[in-house]
């Protein structure tokens, strides 16, 4: 009996000692194949409106992170000077969404040093409304809502063409989001193209092309350039216009104080509404489609 003991001890010992070499061989490391390997493309938008289109449109696409390179309280880049921070985020991006129709122009040196970087321009196509006397081109295109859908089309298509392998992801997004902008853009002007008024006095250059659409006459501007208060002269000007014109609603805007418009409502009896150009606000993909549904309430009531 005691053979055949030994003779069992013996080959499980020699199965344990097997094992062990085997556990102690160096193994050969698994070389990622490159093709395979996960890859990040960044994205970065140059303000607000910008990143909201591109959020949508960029939506679960694999792979794929947007950013915004300026703070979302930025609000329009008149006379935006880019900071370190601002100037990293879009080093470190393969493709930059820009507004375009002049809005980004202090930015043209940055970019030009950035030979790799791939520009995709939102406002390709869109007609511009010319400024007064030298004043460019108005670049407050996306407060249209007809032409947020022709800068998310303009968007869709750019990334399509820059990254293949998702194009028909970037697609889908597109159409998705035009649909939903769409429908808003039937609502509007099925609440504002019957409206009682049509003469409109905003408080800076945000709305012509809002005013285009729905057929407003703005009559007149409070200022020019936003946080640049207006004379005493242009005040009484103003001041006379509404009276003449028997306007009763003042336009200002959420990212700026309205001190201007507050103080023409007070001579005047007008009331100051708030309309929003969509260049702040939540980061949510939602947020375009929400603040032009609140400006679309906030017309309806001042305009009826």
């Amino acid at each position: 009996m005691r053979k055949p003991a030994n003779f069992l001890i013996a080959v499980i010992l020699l199965a344990v000692i097997s094992v062990f070499l085997s556990a102690c061989q160096v193994q050969t490391p698994t070389v990622p194949d490159k093709s395979t390997a996960s890859k990040t493309l960044t994205i970065a938008t140059s303000f607000y409106p910008m990143y909201i289109a591109a959020v949508n449109v960029a939506k679960d696409v694999p792979g794929v992170k947007v950013v915004n390179i300026t703070q979302p309280t930025t609000g329009c880049l008149h006379d935006y000077q880019l900071k370190p921070d601002d100037l990293k985020t879009l080093s470190e991006a393969q493709i930059f969404i820009v507004n375009g129709a002049g809005m980004e122009a202090f930015m043209d040196k940055v970019v030009s040093q950035l030979p790799d970087l791939k520009i995709v321009d939102a406002s390709k196509g869109i007609p511009l409304i010319k400024g007064d006397g030298e004043e460019g081109d108005n670049p407050h295109v996306w407060v249209s809502i007809s032409n947020a859908i022709q800068q998310v089309k303009n968007i869709g298509l750019q990334l399509a063409a820059l990254d293949p392998e998702h194009a028909a992801q970037y697609n889908a997004n597109t159409t998705a989001y035009v649909d939903q902008l769409d429908a808003l853009r039937v609502t509007m002007h099925q609440n504002l193209d019957g409206a009682k008024k049509r003469d409109i006095i905003t408080f800076h250059e945000a709305f012509p092309y809002f005013a285009r659409e729905f057929n407003l006459n703005i009559v007149d501007v409070i200022e020019r350039e936003p946080g640049s208060e207006p004379s005493a002269a242009e005040l009484a000007d103003t001041i006379e216009t509404i009276k003449e014109s028997n306007i009763k609603a003042l336009f200002a805007e959420p990212q700026y104080p309205a001190k201007a418009a507050e103080t023409i409502a007070r001579e005047t009896g007008a009331k100051v509404y708030t309309l929003d150009p969509a260049v702040t606000g939540s980061m949510e993909p939602d947020a375009y489609l929400k603040t032009m549904e609140a400006n679309m309430k906030t017309l309806e009531e001042a305009l009826n």
